[in-house]
Parts: C-alpha cells; structure tokens; sequence
C-alpha cells in the first residue's frame, strides 16, 4: 500500500500571520491539498499562536474530507483543543514553548506515566494516537506501553546524513552512506511492528530524500510534511509538489 501524504500547513499561516488579514487563506490553502491528492492535514498549534490558531482548529475541522492530524505539546489548552475538535489523529510532541520546531523524540520511559494518561484520555474520546520518538527502539517499546497506537518517527538526523552523503561523488561511498543514514530508522521501524505499532514519519523529509526512505522502509503508514512542501510550491505550484511528493510514496 502507499504511504499517505499528510500536509502540515503551518507554514502558510505563518505568511498569514506576518502581515494580518487572511492572506494567504489556511482554509482555502488546507482545502485545495485535499484536492489536489493530499491524503491529510496537519496542524501544529502552539500556545503563542505564532502560526497556526487555536481558532484554525476549530474552523479547520468541519470542513476537512481527508484525515486530521493535530499535533504538539500535550499541555492542558492543547488537551482541550484536541478533546473539543476530535481529530482523527492526535501526534505528541515534546515541545518546548520557545522552540522554533520540534528537535527530539519523547523519551517514552522517562514520561511512561505521563504519555499514559494522556494517551488514554485521547483514545477515549476516539482519537488515534501517535507519540512522536526518536529512531530508538526503546523508545518505541515504550510508546507501546504507554498505549500508542502508532509512532511518528523524527526524520530530521535521516535528512541530515542523507543530505552529506549526496555531497559524496564516489558511488559506492555514497551508496554506503545511504544506508547508514537509513538503518537506525530501519531498526525503530522493524521494532514498531513487532510491538504492534503504525508507523509515521516526519520533519525535514524532502522531494530529494523522501522516495529512498520510503523504498527502504515501505510499510510506513503515513508521512507528515509541511516546511520543504511548501518552499517546494514556491517554485513548483502547489498542485505539481502534492503530485511529486505523491509520486515519491508509491
């Protein structure tokens, strides 16, 4: 099966945001990736509201066809937004207020009790949850004990290694450098399977690193990609990058 494309628009509200108004319109923008093949939305709502609103949420909801994916810091306003919106899909990440994007995994048995609790609360209320880890096995064995029913997969080090190892004109060297760039995200992936998780991935993944990632581990469920899809449809058009990035997932 091909692994489904989720677009994380928070990029486009952030355009919005640096000038006021509803320009570009996140609506609008949500919408036309649905129809031109996306398989999903994501938002990433953070408590300053620096990109994505709260409010964007909620309008966001009622008129989505594809899967919604609501990720962040499960702090108590986020809880609410989830539990009050009920998306299809719910991804945690360990958020630091100030940071810029998110740069680490949970450690899932350092917060086992914490990533519990909330994980309950949102498959109670009919919401599938992810919790987003490093590519540790570990860490995946404890998202599973925490109650997951999937792990996101932090692909920011892949991108980076793979990145390098196309700087390398040596075929073999290359080639080489591939593999070890993918073979820790191979292990964390095997590992979900055998402890009965879905599989996501996301951050920094690309038109030119997404296609091998998804040949070496073909079983991924779903990618969520937002700041280098949008860059992309500077140049491309949004209608085209959807088609590329749709492309590289087959």
């Amino acid at each position: 099966m091909a692994t489904k494309l989720s677009v994380n628009i928070n990029k486009v509200a952030t355009i919005r945001n640096a000038r006021g108004g509803n320009n570009p319109d996140v609506l609008k923008v949500a919408l036309d990736c649905e129809r031109f093949g996306a398989q999903g939305i994501t938002v990433h709502p953070r408590p300053d509201e620096r990109h994505i609103r709260y409010q964007d949420v909620r309008d966001l909801r009622p008129v989505l066809t594809t899967e919604f994916n609501i990720e962040g810091n499960p702090i108590s306003e986020f809880i609410a937004l989830v539990l009050e919106n009920r998306p299809t899909q719910v991804t945690l990440v360990p958020d630091g207020h100030d940071q810029i994007t998110s740069n680490h995994g949970w450690d899932t048995r350092t917060h086992l009790d914490f990533l519990t609790d909330v994980t309950a609360r949102f498959k109670a209320a009919g919401i599938r949850v992810s919790i987003f880890v490093g590519a540790d096995e570990e860490m995946v064995d404890y998202a599973s004990r925490a109650g997951a029913d999937r792990v996101e997969l932090y692909t920011e080090p892949y991108a980076a290694a793979y990145a390098a190892a196309e700087t390398l004109t040596d075929t073999a060297a290359c080639e080489a450098a591939r593999a070890e760039a993918i073979a820790p995200f191979i292990r964390a992936a095997k590992a979900a399977t055998a402890f009965g998780l879905g599989l996501n991935a996301g951050h920094d993944l690309s038109l030119q690193n997404l296609a091998y990632f998804r040949q070496q581990i073909p079983w991924t469920d779903e990618v969520s990609i937002g700041h280098a899809l949008i860059c992309d449809a500077l140049y491309l058009g949004l209608e085209e990058t959807i088609r590329r990035y749709r492309a590289c997932l087959l």
